[in-house]
């Protein structure tokens, strides 16, 4: 029903910053609650940050908090992570979700559709 799309990933160095953005289609998007979460090299996939229907209640793993900045525009249906001060433990496939739900949620199982990624791959 909901098709997600990621793109900005890319290679950059430690401490700098990439935006990542997730198109969606396929229905209407301001009633979703979105999410980021990521995989990195043999690792689970692992939550990121995710968002509210309204933008106005967002939440963050501990380990980019201060750092990542999630966002959305319903109007453009798009969401965004602004990604600053990269580390290299930040090295992953960055994955967009979205949850049939205009409440925010952290756990991978509810979240409905997903997209295929995009990575990003910090130096040192």
């Amino acid at each position: 029903q909901v098709q997600l799309v990621e793109s900005g990933g890319g290679l950059v160095q430690a401490g700098g910053s990439l935006r990542l953005s997730c198109a969606a289609s396929g229905r209407t998007f301001s009633r979703y609650s979105m999410a980021w979460f990521r995989r990195a090299p043999g690792k689970e996939r692992e939550f990121v940050a995710a968002i509210n229907w309204s933008g106005s209640d967002r939440t963050y793993a501990d380990s980019v908090k201060g750092r990542f900045t999630i966002s959305r525009d319903n109007a453009k249906s798009t969401v965004y992570l602004q990604t600053d001060n990269l580390k290299p433990e930040d090295t992953a496939v960055y994955y967009c979700a979205s949850r049939d739900n205009a409440g925010i949620a952290t756990m991978i199982g509810r979240y409905d559709y997903w997209g295929q990624g995009t990575q990003v791959t910090v130096s040192s």
